[in-house]
Parts: structure tokens; C-alpha cells; sequence
């Protein structure tokens, strides 16, 4: 399970917004226990493609979040990024990329701009898909 704030999601919406029509993206660091998760610091990096199909993020912007989080006794917990057009389901890409079986992977669809929708998932060792349930106070 991954739990947001609504401040947390409403931050990664706005920054997906603002960078329509290309894919925002950034890192999500906060506190894990075995299959739960807190986010308590959304990063909003740039995308280095520039894309509205897939992302990247810098290895230092990726650096920097790392020693960032560290220093306020957090952890990265995986990555986000957005679906300006389409929903908020993993594409062929997505899972493809999706390496780091220790990872949380969440996509903010702007389907509806005015109605985002986050979806969040990990995969195994053996690349087997599970959705996490999504949490956020509201």
C-alpha cells in the first residue's frame, strides 16, 4: 500500500499539469514497513527527453534526491511520472523499465486534467506485476 497526503498528490498533479503536453516526472521518498509505504517528499524533476511518450531522469537530479532524502532520514521509495492522454495503467514501456524490484512505480493520468487519477505498482524478481492500493487523507 502506498500512502500519499493529499498535499503529496495534489503536488505531483499540479507539476504534471504545468509540464502537458510531455510527461513530468520525479522520485517519491519517505518511510517503508515490509508492503507499506509513506511518501513524505514528492521530488518534480525534469523530464531530459522532453517527451509526451516516455521520460528520463538525470543521474545527478537522481543523485541529488538520493542525498537529499538521506539527510532527512528518508528513503527513495521508487519514481512517478505522468500520462498526459491515457490512463493511469503501466504501458509495455513502463514495465519494461521497470528494473528495480525494490521499487514503487505510480502514474498520474491526465486523462482528465481537472480529474487526475494515480495508480501505483512494483514488480518481483520475476517481473510479476502488482498493483498497490493508493491511500490519501483527504
Amino acid at each position: 500500500m502506498l500512502h500519499l497526503t493529499t498535499g503529496a498528490f495534489d503536488q505531483m498533479a499540479s507539476w504534471s499539469r504545468e509540464h502537458l503536453p510531455e510527461e513530468a516526472c520525479g522520485l517519491l521518498a519517505g518511510r517503508r514497513r515490509e508492503d507499506e509505504a509513506w511518501v513524505e517528499r514528492v521530488f518534480c524533476l525534469e523530464n531530459e527527453d522532453h517527451s509526451s511518450e516516455h521520460f528520463t531522469i538525470s543521474a545527478a537530479s537522481q543523485l541529488r534526491c538520493i542525498r537529499e532524502a538521506r539527510a532527512a532520514g528518508l528513503k527513495i521509495l521508487g519514481n512517478w511520472h505522468s500520462h498526459p492522454q491515457t490512463p493511469a495503467r503501466p504501458s509495455k514501456e513502463d514495465l519494461r523499465l521497470a528494473n528495480d524490484p525494490g521499487a514503487i512505480y505510480a502514474i498520474v493520468s491526465l486523462e482528465d486534467p481537472d480529474w487526475p487519477s494515480i495508480v501505483a505498482y512494483a514488480q518481483d524478481e520475476k517481473r510479476t506485476v502488482r498493483r498497490l492500493m493508493v491511500t490519501h487523507d483527504a
